[in-house]
């Protein structure tokens, strides 16, 4: 299983993605909610909302789940693979039956 934890601008985009990850299988699972980042840009301090996007999926699909992101966004995003260690086996199942291998 991996989860990736990605930042986006809006809810619209997140929901988009989502949607779009699952139709295609690739995702079992998304949520998303806002955040206030604080980042150096150009040698500027900056603060504004942000949209996380938590992907929940089958390990080696990186590659595709990148691509749905970057087809739908315009600007350089953060993008993290986590691979958890110890997941809940109900999860699992439903992952397994979602998401092919």
């Amino acid at each position: 299983m991996k989860i990736y934890y990605v930042t986006l601008n809006t809810p619209e985009e997140a929901r988009k993605i989502g949607r779009e990850l699952l139709e295609k299988k690739l995702a079992v699972c998304v949520n998303w909610f806002p955040i206030t980042c604080v980042y150096s840009w150009k040698g500027e301090i900056t603060e504004e909302p942000e949209i996380v996007l938590i992907i929940k999926t089958q390990d080696g699909y990186r590659s595709q789940v990148e691509q749905v992101i970057v087809q739908n966004i315009s600007y350089t995003n953060f993008m993290a693979e986590i691979s958890p260690t110890n997941v809940n086996q109900g999860f699992l199942d439903w992952l397994n039956a979602e998401v092919p291998l």
